[in-house]
């Protein structure tokens, strides 16, 4: 048993991943992971090794006295060895092996992803439960968890708190009207006259968290939740997705236009910096494999990062839009919505730079948003190049007349007592904002589809794994 748990030990000391190896070492390595490529030799092989810790790829020099004829793409391998300088350009080591162990098998005429060949996004995209071994996507995977590790940071550093709401929920909180209902199978098998809902009461897979974050924002003062939002989007953009994650601060700081607007352009700017020095690489990588090299989206983080966002009314913008000599499929008119098309040309009329438009009619927004008491709503949505609507938000109505007024306008029924409640007892003014995380990925890596940007998209008519 001592024995056993030694050799463990000292296994652990050596093993590293390839993003650890990065300079000569004097001891023993070992390292873990898929087959690239192979490229055999008479007397040697050389073995390109990743195990998803890094865009590089570590070169294994394996010699004569190795067997490697049962290694192919694909293989999932245990590699033993040295560290050695190599004299090859883009590499600054080589493993120079001493043993090597097949872990899992691999068929090569079956594996979908060849080696050193350049696979389309589309055909990625038809094998969601393997794209993780492609650098595409595995530099995808690393940027977001770069993005996500720095909405965390600057959220804590900034004094907000992390809370969970809830995944099922009663509330339509964005007035959707087609969310996800939920019931057990014995529901659909009962006849009907024997049916009945599981809570009592028909049960949704939420649409945001942001009702309940309101609440707990005005015992806590800041807070913010972050996790997966269900809305049964019957279409097939670009842009959307049935599921998808979302990151919902709210702060009783956040009670004016500035404030909120200030605070959402520093979380931006400073999560696009975090991640463009933790990740540089892969998001250099995914940007020219998305755009043949042309690196499109780096030109736009430059000016998300560096240049101040600007603002705009919402009676601004149709300014814009109805001066423009642009030929619309829309209409542009004061008390309609921005469309998609609306809003790319804002974005290029503002120099592809990202933009406010703020103060939008308020019987465009839900009934949360605060009435500026001109017809218009302390609401926001932020427009970015590529992407259109980055982030949506408002200045909360927190006055209980107001609210309850709005309510009753938008036909907003007694189940939403517990809402109420939070103007009743003493409720601050505060506000808050929804950034959709699949869209920000889309933004930071200049990509046009969002379906890249998740591992598993759920969307209208497909629903795989």
């Amino acid at each position: 048993m001592r024995s056993r748990f030694l050799v463990s030990f000292r296994r652990s000391l050596s093993f590293k991943r390839i993003s650890e190896t990065v300079e000569p070492s004097e001891s023993r390595v070992v390292v873990q992971g898929w087959i690239r490529s192979i490229r055999r030799q008479k007397e040697i092989a050389f073995v390109d090794v990743n195990d998803g810790s890094t865009l590089r790829s570590l070169q294994v020099i394996a010699g004569e006295n190795l067997n490697v004829d049962n290694l192919c793409i694909g293989t999932s391998v245990r590699i033993g060895g040295n560290l050695t300088p190599s004299f090859h350009r883009g590499q600054l080591v080589e493993l120079k092996a001493d043993e090597i162990t097949v872990l899992g098998q691999c068929n090569p005429k079956e594996y979908p992803f060849k080696a050193k060949r350049r696979h389309s996004l589309d055909y990625i995209r038809q094998h969601p439960h393997l794209k993780s071994r492609t650098s595409f996507f595995s530099s995808v995977l690393r940027a977001k968890n770069a993005a996500s590790v720095a909405l965390h940071a600057f959220l804590q550093e900034s004094g907000y708190i992390q809370v969970h709401t809830p995944v099922l929920t009663t509330n339509d909180c964005e007035e959707l009207g087609d969310l996800f209902q939920v019931e057990p199978q014995s529901y659909f098998e009962a006849s009907s006259d024997r049916r009945s809902h599981f809570f009592g009461t028909p049960v949704f897979l939420t649409g945001s968290g942001q009702l309940h974050a309101e609440l707990l924002a005005c015992g806590l003062g800041s807070v913010y939740t972050f996790g997966p939002t269900f809305r049964a989007e019957k279409s097939h953009t670009r842009r959307h997705l049935a599921e998808f994650w979302m990151l919902e601060p709210e702060s009783c700081r956040l009670d004016s236009m500035e404030n909120l607007t200030n605070f959402i352009e520093n979380c931006l700017k400073c999560t696009l910096k975090s991640c463009l020095s933790k990740c540089e690489a892969d998001v250099y990588f995914v940007s020219d494999y998305s755009s043949q090299g042309e690196n499109k989206s780096l030109v736009h983080l430059e000016s998300a990062i560096e240049k101040p966002y600007l603002r705009i009314s919402y009676t601004e913008a149709i300014r814009i839009l109805e001066s423009s000599n642009e030929t619309f499929e829309f209409e542009p008119k004061w008390g309609c919505d921005l469309q998609s098309e609306h809003e790319r040309f804002i974005v290029r009329y503002c120099n592809n730079t990202p933009v406010f438009v703020t103060d939008f009619p308020i019987e465009l927004k839900p009934f949360y948003a605060r009435d500026n008491g001109d017809n218009t709503a302390a609401a926001v949505d932020l427009l970015v190049p590529g992407v259109g609507e980055l982030v949506g938000g408002s200045v909360r109505e927190e006055r209980l007349e107001n609210l309850s007024y709005r309510m009753r306008k938008k036909g907003i029924d007694t189940d939403y007592d517990w809402y109420l409640d939070m103007a009743k007892f003493g409720a601050m003014p505060h506000g808050g904002f929804g950034l959709g995380f699949e869209r920000f990925l889309q933004y930071l890596l200049g990509l046009d589809n969002i379906r890249d940007v998740i591992s598993f998209p759920r969307f209208l008519g497909s629903c795989k794994y």
